[in-house]
């Protein structure tokens, strides 16, 4: 039983950062229909923002948590610009395109982000201070999850809690689902949909980068190709419960974490992906949509 809920609470920690990178997927696909594939470039940015802010606030003798606070802040501003100027330069002109061509700049602007991290940074994997204070209240569960696991799971209920108010309850969440729903009629009712959709790619990329930083001092260790793999698989993650949906993002970024961690747990590490990437296929066959999205009926 300790076994199983030790891989539980690790297919939790997984699911929630898939989350936070799946949002950004889905957020921008239900606003504009296009699969962004520079966002998980975005959290590998949130990861080596928060490495260098972190590494300067330690000399100065601050806190763990007020390090962690102010590295998830500085990161989240810096993906949030990324995301901004990646949505201007490479897919605002191509908005009117052929579906095909922002697709292939999507795909040029996460190698060129990749390859712009490289030669900034190190090819090698950097270590990762542990930004996170040891609990005493889970001392007697240390073998089931640790401080960094629960931080992970805490705050990103915190983090899709609000923005789920956001995109509910506010008027730019409002503007959000006008847009999503048909963008010329929001332009008709005077929604700035420019900004909008800015607003969306800024929102995405901030909560990837909060997922970076976590995720970096959980493992302890960054390189530049971390957003690549954990693009991917939150991609993955989007498609599983339902691109487009909310939480169908979320759905899918968990039943996807538990896949991988009870795989890894009680099969073999090495068949982790095999059993992720067989589940999709199978949800896909007998459920096209995803979990719970729904079929759009095409307009004629």
């Amino acid at each position: 039983m300790e076994y199983f809920l030790e891989l539980l609470f690790s297919g939790l920690t997984r699911g929630a950062i898939y989350a936070l990178i799946a949002l950004g997927y889905t957020m921008v696909y239900g606003i504009i229909g296009l699969i962004n594939f520079a966002h998980g470039e975005m959290y590998m940015i949130g990861a080596f923002t928060a490495l260098i802010v972190s590494s300067v606030l330690s000399i100065y003798g601050l806190p763990l948590p007020a390090i962690l606070i102010l590295a998830a802040l500085a990161a989240a501003i810096w993906a949030g610009a990324y995301g901004f100027t990646v949505e201007r330069l490479a897919y605002r002109p191509l908005r009117g395109a052929p579906r095909l061509a922002p697709l292939i700049s999507a795909i040029g602007m996460s190698i060129f982000l990749q390859n712009y991290v490289l030669l900034a940074q190190t090819s090698d994997f950097v270590p990762f201070p542990s930004l996170v204070p040891e609990f005493a209240f889970l001392e007697p569960y240390g073998a089931i999850v640790d401080s960094s696991g629960l931080t992970i799971l805490a705050v990103s209920a915190l983090v899709m809690t609000a923005l789920t108010l956001l995109i509910k309850f506010t008027r730019t969440g409002k503007a959000m689902r006008a847009t999503a729903q048909d963008r010329k009629m929001a332009l008709l009712i005077g929604i700035n949909v420019d900004r909008i959709i800015s607003l969306t790619f800024v929102t995405g990329s901030a909560l990837a980068a909060v997922g970076g930083l976590l995720i970096a001092s959980h493992i302890g260790q960054i390189n530049f190709a971390i957003g690549f793999i954990a693009g991917i698989k939150a991609f993955t993650a989007a498609v599983l419960g339902g691109i487009g949906s909310i939480p169908g993002a979320v759905l899918g970024s968990f039943v996807l974490g538990l896949t991988e961690a009870f795989a890894t747990g009680y099969v073999s590490s090495d068949y982790e992906d095999v059993f992720a990437f067989s589940l999709l296929v199978l949800i896909l066959i007998f459920r096209p949509a995803g979990l719970l999205g729904k079929a759009a009926a095409e307009k004629v």
